[in-house]
């Protein structure tokens, strides 16, 4: 199968439109909980870079609130998560709404995992490569360990599949992560909660 961009967008369309569709009472759900929980507000929105670093707004269940300390700092992921922020992140149930993103060509179903924007110029030559093609709601990174492995090897997890995609790649990862979620093996997707900020590496 020649796996061109153009079948692989395809592909996403395709599958993201069945997925929202076999999902959507799940979404209806889990929206009508959140808009309870969390003020009127069932959604997160972030930006993002995204393909060639051109920055789109993430879609996600937010499972936080906004409570602030006495300076104005957001308090901690554990002070913030909500009950049923917990159940959501559990099994990854905060991600569907990614499947927006697809549709709307911001976001691929697999990928490099979208970081944070401040991180762009810390990027050496070697680690921009993973903006050479749309950032995944899933990825190789995030079936090699994701957050119990550093920066530098979660960006070399994420150029090598940039310069390996295939169909058969992808169906590989999509299976690894049904497995991930379906035995809870680290299902957060954020690691911009669970890892460290990322403050660069050096140039190779």
């Amino acid at each position: 199968m020649n796996y061109n961009p153009n079948i692989k967008r395809f592909l996403d369309i395709l599958f993201s439109i069945l997925g929202l569709v076999f999902l959507f009472p799940i979404f209806l759900l889990v929206m009508l909980l959140l808009i309870f929980f969390n003020n009127g507000k069932p959604f997160f929105l972030q930006t993002r870079p995204g393909f060639n670093s051109k920055p789109f707004k993430i879609i996600k269940f937010k499972t936080m609130n906004d409570k602030k300390d006495p300076n104005g700092n957001l308090l901690p992921y554990e002070q913030r998560v909500t009950r049923a922020g917990v159940f959501i992140r559990k099994y990854s149930i905060d991600e569907i709404p990614q499947l927006i993103n697809v549709i709307l060509g911001d976001m691929s179903l697999i990928g490099p995992r979208p970081l944070l924007v401040k991180y762009l110029d810390l990027y050496n030559d070697h680690q921009k490569q993973r903006h050479n093609t749309r950032p995944g709601i899933s990825g190789w990174a995030q079936v090699n360990g994701r957050n119990s492995i550093s920066w530098e090897q979660k960006f070399d997890f994420d150029v090598f599949y940039v310069q390996n995609i295939s169909f058969a790649f992808d169906l590989k990862i999509i299976m690894l992560t049904i497995k991930k979620i379906m035995f809870k093996e680290n299902v957060n997707f954020n690691e911009n909660l669970n890892m460290p900020e990322f403050k660069g590496s050096k140039t190779h």
